[in-house]
């Protein structure tokens, strides 16, 4: 093996500026320090294909993808080179460009179940879009989201209900509702306790276990016998669960569904579908109901993001993305699983969800979840060579990859096994990662900084 990284000069420089200029010092709360090892790279300077190089020129083979928004891989060719074609014909105009037609054709194609679909940027307008319409289309204001599920929009009928959620109205808060994932009966007591307020149901169809028991169908019937929408978030399952999302996988039809992330390859772009009945009320033909504002963004459309999706829908239509994303990910799960049992840390390190979308738990001595043990994790396969937030395959993951990435967890076992035996606290440097939605910091970052200056 290749000498252990350990360089983050650069990287550590920039990381006093960025916490200088920018809140949290990254434009996304799941990329920030807090959420790193001490000794990891901060900053990444470029990728291509399943790997990147960080601000000090460090490889890594990654595996978090854009925070699974990459799913063919880093500056993938095809991709590029039709946004390339189309950023010279200009990317936005006073009236719409023939692109978003086409676009819009194509997305049509691949996710059947949907009529109609509005283009946005990111994630977080197409859920609220959704729940908007919903809240139109029954004249009701409460929201049923799945509290199993970790994120939906950073707007304020989401982020109320997490622990997050200072500035937000106590009255915006008490809108939304929680019920869990494959427990029918949470759905249907929250219409029973709230009978014709209930404007949708949302969720994601899976975060890697299966719905049981029809969970799904069920929860959609329950929507439509009192006169809910039934809305599925793809985000993370669409474009990885099966090219059609999810949704195709189980065999479900929702009144509205949101993808984003690898519909445009790490382009921005996401986009609500639906059914024509819901979709069309934030249309110019439909004059029997109130008009709905749905989704008017500037940069909505920008051309070169439509193009592409395009480039990347297609090849979801005409290669094998799927299926090697499948193989590539049961691949990492059954050498980590042999890793892990060599090390005898079968009760304390863990493989978990669906191949094409894996996650890891790091348990410490009392076989409870983590954020020491996690970030300790984090930073020795960092030192390895891989950077792995979560364990997500692109298309471009090659057999070499996955044995180089299980070849480094293995090492990273070997420090894991001896931090149980002696204390995390004896191996990891500075201070564990923390979760994204917590109430307060726990360290000020003048203190951040001088640890990062100590360990340059």
């Amino acid at each position: 093996m290749s000498a252990l990284i350990s360089n983050f000069e650069k990287s550590n420089q920039l990381r006093g500026l960025a916490h200088d200029l920018i809140p949290g010092g990254s434009h996304t709360y799941a990329k920030g320090d807090d959420q790193y090892p001490v000794l990891s790279p901060g900053f990444i300077a470029r990728g291509l294909g399943s790997h990147v190089w960080d601000a000090d020129g460090n490889e890594y083979i990654e595996y978090g993808m854009g925070n699974r928004a990459v799913g063919l891989g880093h500056a993938y060719p095809p991709v590029l080179e039709a946004v390339t074609r189309q950023l010279q014909l200009g990317c936005n105009f006073t009236r719409p460009a023939d692109v978003e037609v086409e676009c819009a054709e194509t997305f049509l194609e691949t996710v059947a179940s949907a009529d109609m679909v509005k283009f946005c940027k990111d994630g977080s307008d197409a859920t609220s879009g959704a729940v908007r319409l919903a809240r139109a289309a029954t004249g009701r204001d409460y929201i049923a989201r799945c509290s199993d599920h970790p994120f939906f929009s950073t707007d304020d009928w989401f982020i109320g209900t997490t622990e997050m959620n200072a500035g937000i109205p106590r009255a915006v808060q008490e809108l939304t509702l929680g019920f869990q994932y494959n427990n029918i009966e949470s759905v249907s007591s929250l219409f029973e306790r709230y009978p014709g307020k209930i404007a949708c149901l949302i969720l994601e169809a899976s975060r890697g276990d299966d719905p049981e028991n029809n969970f799904l169908h069920e929860a959609r019937n329950i929507c439509h016998r009192n006169g809910a929408l039934f809305i599925i978030d793809e985000m993370i399952t669409g474009f990885r669960w099966h090219r059609g999302g999810a949704q195709q996988f189980y065999r479900i039809e929702p009144d509205l569904s949101c993808f984003g992330k690898a519909l445009g390859n790490g382009f921005s772009i996401s986009a609500l579908a639906g059914k024509r009945k819901y979709m069309e009320l934030g249309g110019l033909e439909q004059t029997e109901s109130p008009r709905v504002f749905l989704l008017s963004t500037t940069h909505g459309a920008e051309t070169h993001a439509l193009a592409g999706a395009i480039a990347t829908m297609r090849i979801y239509q005409n290669e094998p993305v799927i299926e090697h994303l499948y193989a590539q990910g049961q691949a990492l799960r059954v050498g980590i699983a042999q890793a892990v049992t060599r090390h005898g840390l079968g009760a304390f390190v863990k493989v978990t969800g669906r191949a094409c979308c894996l996650t890891y738990a790091t348990l410490d001595q009392d076989r409870e979840p983590s954020q020491a043990f996690r970030t300790l994790f984090l930073q020795e396969t960092i030192k390895r060579g891989v950077l792995m937030p979560s364990l997500v395959v692109s298309y471009t993951h090659s057999n070499e990859d996955v044995a180089k990435t299980i070849e480094a967890v293995d090492g990273a076992l070997t420090i894991y096994k001896k931090a149980l035996e002696n204390g995390v606290e004896n191996y990891l440097v500075g201070r564990p990662s923390e979760v994204v939605f917590r109430r307060f910091n726990t360290k000020p970052a003048a203190v951040r900084e001088r640890e990062l200056a100590a360990h340059g």
